[in-house]
């Protein structure tokens, strides 16, 4: 049970995808100016993550050496369709506004990454939880950095009013940088940073 709650708690802090392994950081760019396509990518990703790790661990044996790869790639191209179906069914303007980015998850170098690196080689309960670690750790990231992107870009977040109408009548106004794709970049660079710092802090005592 321990070893299971490393494998789900590792990738989220301590070895998370993005701001340690520097790994599908275009999302960051594409989907975190507004929380609410943050929120549902971060879930998107969670859920194809986990269960693509969980069918290729159940097939792990079966598969053979050389067709590893394109078995990888049917098993997540059949996961972000479910999901994409899903979000069309029962959240056509989140479908809308994420557009081509949740089928862009086929090409998520995390998911394929935890797959080879560890779905191939580990039960299906442990893959399924490093699965579903990995896209929490990716999830995180991009949450953070959409709240902040939100809030201090368009004074909302999930598009509710957080920033009072008064503040702007005293000449508040929103950053409209925050709203821009470098400030992305320049937010999670801050993140790696602040992690990094903490790591090394407390490797250090």
């Amino acid at each position: 049970m321990s070893d299971l709650k490393n494998t789900f708690l590792y990738p989220i802090f301590k070895g998370n995808p993005i701001s340690v392994l520097v790994l599908g950081i275009c999302s960051s760019l594409a989907v975190t100016v507004q929380l609410k396509g943050a929120f549902v990518m971060a879930i998107s990703v969670i859920v194809v993550t986990g269960l693509s790790s969980l069918v290729v661990s159940l097939l792990r044996n079966t598969i053979p050496n050389r067709i590893r790869i394109i078995v990888q790639l049917v098993v997540v191209a059949l996961m972000v369709i479910l999901v994409d179906q899903i979000l069309k069914a029962y959240a056509y303007s989140i479908s809308k506004t994420l557009s081509v980015y949740i089928g862009l998850i086929i090409t998520n170098c995390i998911v394929m990454g935890r797959i080879e690196a560890f779905a191939l080689g580990n039960k299906p309960l442990a893959s399924l939880i490093d699965g579903l670690g990995n896209g929490a750790g990716y999830g995180l990231i991009l949450v953070v950095v959409a709240f902040f992107r939100e809030l201090l870009g368009s004074g909302t977040l999930f598009g509710f009013r957080i920033i009072p109408e008064s503040f702007y009548e005293l000449g508040y106004m929103n950053n409209g940088l925050m709203i821009l794709p470098p400030m992305a970049l320049i937010l999670l660079g801050c993140i790696i940073w602040i992690q990094r710092s903490i790591q090394k802090d407390l490797q250090e005592k």
